[in-house]
């Protein structure tokens, strides 16, 4: 039986009134199809293997979204939501994500090469071996999350919290370390901090020395000693 247009415009309005009426609304799909744009909605969209770079991305709606292999370098994604995302193999370098959040996103091998880490949250996040390399890291979250053989070289570090992070054969030797470095219950095995000074550095404990590697260089907190174990083996560390 056909049914004609005109007779479906009393039962449209009929919805419409009662959803209205009840504050019921359809759920907005994301913009998949949309454009980048400051602001744009890709929620659980899939934007792998892209060519993103020098875009404008802030404040974008990016949460469960494939990033992987995507190029994002030179890009603004200040404010951004990357939460749950992935950005495996992706490209963020000299790229800005202050207050961008990328709290239980997964990354592997994620290049952030003079990125601005601003207020960033990665709490819970994994990003084994990600490389931080000359990255601004200031004011930022990094508890709970999966940091192995990451690399932090000649980054600055100022307020970051690595509270329960896992930070197994990270590199720290040439990172800047200011104020406010937490590593409270960090695991630390084999982390690298030779030649570094961890005079500021918060929550250290004679246990989590035992287990990283370090040197003579090394200048540790107040009331810590250097473990006889150092330095570590280069076969070991390796």
């Amino acid at each position: 039986m056909s049914v004609s247009r005109q007779s479906l415009i009393p039962t449209t309005l009929a919805t419409a009134a009662i959803a209205a009426m009840t504050g019921f609304t359809t759920p907005a799909m994301a913009g998949c199809s949309d454009s980048p744009r400051a602001g744009v909605d890709w929620a659980d969209c899939r934007k792998s293997n892209l060519i993103l770079r020098g875009t404008d991305l802030s404040d974008a709606n990016m949460s469960g979204t494939d990033l992987s292999t995507t190029d994002l370098r030179d890009s603004n994604l200040d404010g951004a939501n990357l939460t749950k995302a992935t950005l495996v193999r992706s490209h963020l370098d000299d790229s800005s994500l202050k207050g961008a959040n990328l709290s239980r996103a997964l990354g592997y091998r994620t290049r952030f090469h003079n990125t601005n880490l601003t207020g960033a949250d990665f709490e819970k996040s994994e990003m084994q071996r990600a490389d931080f390399t000359g990255s601004t890291l200031k004011n930022v979250d990094f508890s709970k999350a999966e940091l192995g053989r990451s690399d932090f070289s000649g980054t600055s570090l100022g307020n970051v919290d690595f509270n329960f992070a896992i930070l197994a054969r990270a590199d720290f030797r040439t990172a800047r370390l200011g104020t406010g470095v937490n590593f409270d219950s960090a695991y630390l095995f084999l982390a690298r901090f030779e030649g570094q000074d961890l005079s500021n550095a918060l929550g250290l404990s004679d246990a989590q020395l035992e287990l990283s590697c370090g040197d003579s260089k090394t200048v540790l907190p107040a009331g810590l000693k250097a473990p006889q174990s150092w330095p570590c083996d280069d076969d070991a560390v390796n």
